[in-house]
């Protein structure tokens, strides 16, 4: 099997609860919510709703925000690359593996703008050897062709396998099975009921990268 690693990017290699807690605080203090505001907020972020216009659409009629919803979603967009980060020791082990020979991207669903910030922001637009980003490829995970798509940049052929490391059970864990790949699934207790059969399961992305570098030794 090829040295490919594939990762998706939010509750992957950043932490994007963590930086949903900072943005709901800080939305609920600017505009004067009160004091259950943000935690209102952080419970409707956990129901998993299909796309934030539809999250952005509660929270407008939940506060009555004279603000248009595609306003709201734009300024959460802008905002969200500022609040993330991406682990010194997840840098590392990303440029570990790639000073081993393995060829690492992202894989990852969301608005261009978003997520391109994430990337860019974070460094992990060098920490990495390409990505693929459904907002700018227009197919989603699971479809296999994001993966393929990121296959292709990293200058390798999806056919001859490698793994994929991600949080959601069907996009990432799915997804990668039914691309070819071997999968970690990075388990944060935030999808209950959803089947999965990942190769390895952990709580953290450097764990991951632990098994990936085993891997092939």
């Amino acid at each position: 099997m090829q040295r490919l690693a594939l990762f998706d990017l939010d509750n992957t290699l950043i932490d994007l609860d963590g930086a949903f807690r900072i943005w709901a605080e800080e939305f609920a203090e600017t505009r004067a919510l009160g004091r259950e505001a943000a935690g209102w907020l952080i419970a409707l972020n956990r129901e998993d709703l299909p796309h934030r216009e539809a999250f952005f659409a509660r929270v407008r009629e939940r506060f009555a925000l004279p603000d248009p919803v595609e306003e709201l979603w734009t300024g959460y967009r802008r905002r969200m690359p500022y609040l993330v980060h991406c682990r010194l020791e997840v840098l590392t082990g990303l440029s570990d593996l790639r000073a081993a020979g393995w060829l690492v991207g992202i894989v990852t669903n969301g608005t261009a703008d978003n997520q391109l910030g994430k990337i860019q922001r974070t460094g992990l637009v060098d920490a990495v050897d390409a990505y693929a980003l459904s907002g700018i490829e227009g197919i989603r995970k699971p479809d296999t062709g994001l993966f393929e798509i990121a296959a292709r940049r990293c200058g390798v052929n999806l056919a001859d396998g490698g793994w994929m490391v991600g949080d959601h059970p069907v996009a990432d864990i799915g997804g990668g099975h039914a691309a070819g790949l071997r999968t970690v699934w990075i388990d944060r207790r935030a999808w209950p009921g959803h089947e999965h059969s990942p190769d390895y399961v952990v709580t953290d992305v450097i764990q991951a990268i632990d098994i990936l570098r085993d891997a092939n030794e």
